[in-house]
């Protein structure tokens, strides 16, 4: 190992370093000796390498494991493109200063959001398959595995298309060429990290960069005092032609704080860029950079131009803009080559940095993205549910089905018969015991009448059950609507065959029908009359055979009497049993509602409820994502 102190030699791998810069559309090479010429980053580079010294090959028990990081030194690369040049690797001491890092903490709303939307998730998961909850799930670990890591620190990827320049501006900023540059394309081939303070070896590992892509900025208080808790990522090309890039920056965008999107005048509106990125992304504009690199390149007023004219593309995206101190994305125009406008990035991303709010705003983001994503499995049409109507009108249709106005009108009948054969004169009686007697057997067809009335009684089930579940499901989101009309189909299985059991005891109680207080004195004054008729009878026949002293008056007289008042009483115990008999057959209609309506209840109605009521659950939780409450009616 032998020590550098020729500025020449510095001064030309510096040079080389940064003369391959992705310049497109001719060659750079003036534009890459005005850069070098700038003072304040040459004299930074000059005065670094007057104590390096050059490592011709590993120093003795260093690895590359996860502690490499914390060893407290400044690697730099630089590059000769000369032929025959060798690869210098120029590294500085630095005093080890161990930090423990503090985790991150969210606020109260922020952890409330993210209860509700784990309750949600696990809510859901019977309802809803993996994939449509892949999104949410992944919010859930990722904050969980943020919040474990260091909140000092915030991770800035920088993110462009090929030829924007931004390896170079990750260069500028760090105040040293870490990343390589060059017109070979792709050039930035895996993600290359660095932090201004120590302590962010988790959150970058987290990021799957391994401990020999892991580099320190250019040692200058002023500029770590302004950026310390940045770690700035370099990712490859998003448009890349090699595959393994595009998913290395889909990967790591999906885990960094941050973003600082490099332009440039030619690709600032490429269609992939707005439409795989930054569309999609217009929710996290509080955590974006958009940066126009190489102006440089545009003469008089055309940065202007360019620069209204990406401000109305990012509107067009979505994307809010930070102007007039209202929270949105940062939009600068600058030049990484010249310098020109690096500085009030610098600045810029120091105060974001100080903030540390960062995270939490891109966990925020995260978790208005995904609730976006299912707002329609959670956000109803209208306001959802049974009303009272709908519940009546279903236990009307099942007593219907059942017959329970028809058991009504039965058991009316039965206490009417009852009454007339207590109260009805013997004679009346006798002759409907002879019609029944001598009417004929019946045959099949009552038999086949009664299969038609069950048909129709299940068909009528049928339709009420699909009634039900369909008003139960109008307005509701596609899988829930789904899971009350299969909850409602289930319930229905086996309810015919419920209901017939339920009006086989349920529709007239055993036993005979209850009797009124008068019907034993209607009993005793028929059976008056009857006794009346047969002693005017006998009386009239002694007469006629001469047994009895002749005196017809009296016999015609009690016989007359004894058969006009049978069927008097006969009338009048008809007329005050209508009463009777009419609440009798209210009471065991009612009956058979009741029995019909609970068993509706208990095999359709409770478990569609419960399916409304879990749904209402989630809306809830739903609601408490979105941070609106009860959510979404």
């Amino acid at each position: 190992m032998t020590a550098v102190t020729d500025e020449d030699h510095t001064d030309r791998a510096q040079h080389a370093g940064t003369s391959e810069k992705d310049l497109p559309g001719g060659d750079r090479t003036a534009e890459g000796e005005r850069a070098m010429s700038q003072p304040s980053y040459e004299a930074g580079v000059r005065e670094n390498n007057r104590h390096a010294r050059v490592e011709d090959g590993a120093p003795s028990g260093r690895t590359d494991s996860a502690s490499a990081w914390d060893d407290g030194l400044i690697a730099r690369r630089a590059t000769e493109e000369n032929a025959g040049s060798e690869h210098v690797a120029v590294v500085e001491t630095r005093a080890l200063t161990p930090q423990t890092a503090v985790p991150l903490t969210y606020d109260r709303p922020l952890r409330a959001r993210l209860d509700a939307l784990r309750e949600l998730v696990g809510l859901s998961r019977t309802r809803l398959d993996g994939r449509t909850l892949a999104e949410a799930g992944r919010v859930l670990d990722e904050s969980a595995a943020r919040r474990r890591l260091s909140g000092q620190h915030t991770v800035v990827a920088i993110a462009g298309a090929t030829g924007s320049g931004k390896s170079q501006l990750f260069n500028a900023l760090a105040g040293v060429p870490i990343s390589e540059t060059g017109v070979r394309r792709p050039t930035t081939a895996t993600p290359i990290a660095c932090s201004w303070s120590d302590g962010a070896a988790s959150l970058i590992e987290r990021l799957g960069i391994p401990p020999r892509l892991r580099r320190r900025p250019l040692q200058n208080p002023e500029t770590e005092a302004q950026l310390r808790g940045l770690v700035l990522v370099d990712l490859p090309d998003h448009d890349s032609a090699a595959v393994q890039h595009r998913e290395q920056v889909d990967r790591v965008l999906a885990l960094v704080d941050a973003v600082i999107w490099v332009v440039d005048p030619e690709k600032y509106a490429d269609a992939v860029l707005h439409e795989r990125y930054l569309r999609p992304m217009a929710g996290h504009a509080e955590v974006m950079f958009i940066v126009l690199n190489q102006t440089d390149r545009l003469p008089g007023e055309a940065t202007h131009q360019v620069l209204d004219d990406l401000r109305r593309l990012l509107d067009e995206d979505g994307i809010a803009l930070g102007e007039y101190g209202d929270p949105g994305a940062t939009v600068l125009a600058l030049s990484a080559l010249t310098g020109d406008g690096v500085g009030e990035l610098r600045e810029a991303l120091g105060q974001f940095v100080a903030e540390r709010g960062a995270p939490a705003r891109r966990i925020s983001a995260d978790l208005d993205a995904a609730a976006a994503e299912l707002r329609p499995l959670y956000a109803a049409r209208r306001r959802t549910g049974l009303s009272e109507e709908a519940r009546d009108e279903f236990s009307a249709r099942l007593a219907d089905a059942v017959g329970a106005s028809a058991a009504g009108e039965a058991a009316e009948r039965a206490w009417l018969r009852n009454a007339n054969r207590a109260c009805g004169t013997p004679w009346l009686r006798l002759w409907r015991w002879y019609r029944d007697r001598s009417e004929p057997t019946t045959g099949r067809l009552p038999l086949r009448a009664q299969a038609d009335e069950e048909a129709t009684a299940r068909q009528r089930v049928e339709q009420a059950v699909r009634t039900l579940a369909d008003r139960a499901s109008t307005g509701l989101p596609a899988p829930w609507a789904q899971a009350v009309r299969e909850a409602a189909v289930r319930g229905s299985h086996g309810l015919s065959e419920a209901l017939d059991e339920l009006a086989v005891r349920a529709g007239l109680p055993p036993g005979r029908p209850p009797r009124p207080g008068w019907w034993p004195v209607a009993v005793l004054a028929q059976v008056s009359m009857t006794i009346l008729q047969v002693m005017g009878g006998v009386w009239l026949l002694g007469q006629i055979i001469g047994f009895m002293a002749p005196n017809l008056g009296v016999p015609v007289l009690l016989m007359a009497a004894g058969i006009i008042g049978g069927p008097i009483v006969e009338w009048s115990c008809r007329m005050a049993a209508r009463g009777p008999a009419r609440r009798y057959g209210t009471d065991a209609e009612r009956r058979l509602r009741e029995s019909a309506a609970g068993c509706g209840r208990a095999r359709v109605l409770d478990p569609v409820a419960a399916e409304l009521l879990r749904y209402r659950e989630v809306r809830e939780q739903y609601g408490r994502v979105t941070g609106v409450g009860n959510g979404p009616r």
